[in-house]
């Protein structure tokens, strides 16, 4: 394989930008830990207790988004449509039946909407 000047720059770029996203990540934490400390140092001069505070927020929890599966279900069933539909005008004759070959992704689009519809909403 002969790789050319382009690819070079693509992997160089690319490896700058994980090193430059990890620096920023590594100096914004060290910043907010300094600001920590310089407010508890400030209220240990004057007296003031402070609880304990995590280095890093909690994150919140929050429930799974129900609508989720309905949108991949759709897009699933959009796309495989919309290939089929493609496949039976572009392909020659002779290999004319391939149009069928997305059809396990529309199956999939429609069990995900049809799941939404059939579970039905909790507590209801």
């Amino acid at each position: 394989m002969s790789y050319t000047i382009g690819d070079g720059m693509v992997a160089l770029a690319l490896a700058g930008g994980i090193v430059g996203y990890l620096y920023v990540t590594h100096r914004t934490r060290q910043q907010r830990i300094e600001v920590i400390h310089q407010e508890r140092m400030a209220a240990m001069e004057k007296g003031i207790p402070l609880p304990e505070l995590p280095l890093e927020p909690a994150r919140e929890r929050r429930p799974p988004d129900r609508n989720i599966l309905t949108i991949m279900g759709s897009v699933f069933l959009t796309l495989s449509v919309g290939a089929m539909i493609v496949l039976h005008m572009n392909l020659p004759a002779p290999s004319h039946s391939i149009w069928v070959t997305p059809l396990p992704l529309a199956f999939l689009g429609l069990g995900l909407i049809a799941s939404r519809f059939l579970l039905g909403e909790p507590g209801r």
